[in-house]
């Protein structure tokens, strides 16, 4: 993949994500606060609930996410983004990672 390709599906991905993650928060009454700057997504959970952070590697080409559970490294694979260690997908740990800083079963939609 190319630098510009990686750099199209990163921007992408990040776009599904701030809108999935705020449509969460108008569903499920949480007070989601998204903000972008450049290749870096942060998502603050207000109350408490902390923040995730969402950025774009691209000499690695991959996403790193940081949250309260740990820091992660996805990379491109058939269409889906896979944890370099775990081999989890992007949008399944998000999940997981939002559910477990809300404390309620959240899940963020990857289409």
């Amino acid at each position: 993949m190319t630098e510009s390709e990686f750099l199209a599906l990163a921007e992408a991905t990040l776009d599904h994500i701030e809108a999935a993650a705020e449509k969460l928060g108008d569903e499920h009454d949480i007070d989601v606060e998204c903000s972008r700057r450049g290749n870096v997504l942060e998502i603050e959970l207000q109350g408490n609930g902390g923040k995730i952070i969402v950025n774009s590697q691209a000499p690695m080409q991959e996403l790193w996410v940081a949250a309260r559970s740990g820091g992660f490294h996805y990379k491109p694979d058939g269409g889906k983004w896979r944890d370099t260690r775990s081999g989890a997908e992007l949008f399944e740990a998000l999940s997981g990672i939002l559910s477990l800083q809300t404390g309620q079963p959240l899940t963020l939609h990857a289409g």
